[in-house]
């Protein structure tokens, strides 16, 4: 007989998280994979904006940091071709040279120790979005992750490759996980690059249901508490783990597994009995 029908939400809600620490596995690729895939797994959801964004994490060393080079775009980013810069942008390891923009980046890093990660992209909806010089409305449960966490900068300050700019955003952002940016584009900075890339995509769905909302009349707040709780729910390291792993896979099989170096996907049994057996997590 089943044995939980009388447990309280709060049990089984830490039941679940406690089952999910030995039952999802953890990434094990190294930082210049992991940016390299969620720079393929973004260009791949729509983020791709040219030469536009900037995805970097902090170096082995301190005031340093892996980010891609001026000239690639996210869907030719490898392990490989990543540079790493100091907070000068001067190149310390690769070829080539850093998006000029990315000295908002070092603003960003000395004002949050707790930050390792940032995205900053131009996808369509947020882009569509931002020319409202409005907020991002949190009101769906899939979106409750940027509950609370998200920021915004009302007016636009222009290209962000000065100083002014960065001291800016990064006061901008304060405390919180995410920024919307009027007339430009989305940042997150998190703790992980995982929670970086699935704050990045949850961040364009929100945009877009925004908009689909506002389209068809006048958007509802959620309530909260409930919103906090979903917030929580979700934030959470090995949720941000599985769904991280889930876009790489989804990426590699779009035909972006060439970014980084492991053995493709061993595929056995029907298409409903798939095995992945790649190094890194991907089950």
């Amino acid at each position: 007989m089943p044995d939980t029908f009388g447990t309280s939400k709060s049990d089984l809600t830490a039941l679940a998280h406690e089952r999910m620490q030995s039952a999802i596995a953890d990434n094990t690729w190294t930082k210049r994979q992991k940016l390299a895939l969620t720079c393929r797994a973004l260009f791949h959801m729509g983020h791709d904006s040219g030469l536009s964004g900037q995805i970097t994490t902090r170096g082995e060393e301190a005031g340093t940091y892996y980010t891609q080079r001026l000239g690639l775009g996210f869907d030719e980013i490898t392990e490989w071709n990543l540079l790493k810069v100091d907070e000068d942008l001067n190149v310390l390891e690769g070829g080539g040279m850093a998006n000029p923009a990315n000295r908002f980046h070092s603003w960003i890093y000395r004002a949050r120790p707790d930050v390792n990660c940032i995205i900053h992209t131009h996808p369509p909806h947020v882009s569509a979005l931002s020319m409202l010089e409005i907020p991002l409305n949190l009101s769906h449960m899939d979106t409750c992750p940027l509950y609370k966490d998200c920021a915004f900068l009302e007016k636009w300050p222009g290209i962000p490759v000065g100083n002014e700019e960065g001291e800016l955003i990064s006061r901008v952002l304060g405390d919180k996980k995410a920024l919307m940016l009027s007339h430009h584009g989305q940042l997150v900075a998190c703790t992980t690059i995982e929670e970086a890339c699935v704050l990045a995509v949850l961040f364009e769905r929100a945009a877009r249901l925004q908009l689909l909302a506002m389209a068809a009349g006048t958007i509802k707040p959620v309530d909260e508490l409930l919103a906090v709780e979903a917030h929580d729910w979700v934030s959470t390291p090995k949720r941000h783990q599985a769904a991280f792993a889930y876009y790489a896979r989804r990426a590699m099989r779009a035909g972006h597994d060439d970014c980084v170096e492991f053995p493709l996907p061993d595929v056995s049994g029907t298409d409903e009995e798939h095995t992945f057996k790649v190094e890194g997590g991907v089950m």
